[in-house]
């Protein structure tokens, strides 16, 4: 039997040439790409994930030491990206000779969560894949809402802002508009996070830039929606 779990992929960009991104691109930040952004970069991310396997087979199974029927169970599992709505995905191939139970599944999605975060995921992140006109760093693992998923997710119903405080920022708008994208990302808003970078890329001032990030999330200096008298307004207009 095969299987496949999904989840969230995410890179940060650093390009050969960052003149014309001007002085305050932070060479150690690079520029966050999404799933949408990343779908022209799937065979060069799919061959630099089969070159970094080869050592253990590509199985991430081998490292897995309990001795229970999860590991009498799951033959292999090998990491991977795959294209899915339009979005570059992270997947993971699990071939098994009995179908898991849903306690096995989750005690799997634990184990694979564990080699994302500070296992093999740690590891091939910090190997930069050459795209070309620059570098990637790969992230399969998430800070915030990361997981695994049997199936292709439907996209939750997202807030219309995620909040965000720009107290204590250094100044830098990539940094912020770095935090701010991965904010509607992991909210579900991929589309937005993208549309906000566009227009920021395009702003004169760092000021005015600023007052693009504060439309897509809620800061200091959003502008606050209009509240009705009536209950039900109130709740929609949160």
């Amino acid at each position: 039997m095969q299987i496949k779990f999904y989840s969230t992929l995410t890179a940060d960009f650093f390009p050969n040439d960052p003149t014309d991104l001007g002085d305050s691109y932070d060479e150690s930040e690079g520029i966050p790409y999404i799933g949408e952004e990343l779908t022209g970069y799937r065979d060069i991310i799919r061959k630099a994930i089969q070159e970094d396997v080869k050592d253990f087979n590509g199985d991430l199974m081998q490292y897995y030491h309990e001795d229970d029927s999860l590991r009498s169970k799951v033959v292999r599992a090998v990491p991977g990206v795959d294209e899915v709505n339009g979005e570059l995905v992270g997947s993971l191939c699990v071939d098994t000779n009995a179908e898991l139970t849903a306690e096995e599944q989750a005690k799997l999605c634990d184990y694979i969560s564990g080699q994302y975060s500070d296992g093999w995921g740690e590891g091939f992140e910090q190997r930069e894949v050459d795209v070309g006109d620059g570098k990637l760093s790969v992230h399969f693992w998430q800070p915030t809402g990361f997981e695994l998923k049997r199936d292709v997710p439907e996209p939750e119903k997202a807030p219309s802002r995620p909040k965000m405080q720009l107290a204590g920022q250094d100044g830098n708008i990539f940094a912020i508009m770095g935090r701010a994208s991965r904010l509607l990302s992991d909210s579900g808003q991929a589309d937005k996070a993208k549309e906000m970078r566009g227009r920021v890329m395009d702003c004169l001032s760092y000021e005015a830039a600023l007052k693009v990030v504060s439309e897509y999330v809620e800061t200091e200096i959003s502008e606050k929606p209009k509240m009705t008298n009536t209950k039900h307004d109130r709740s929609e207009a949160r």
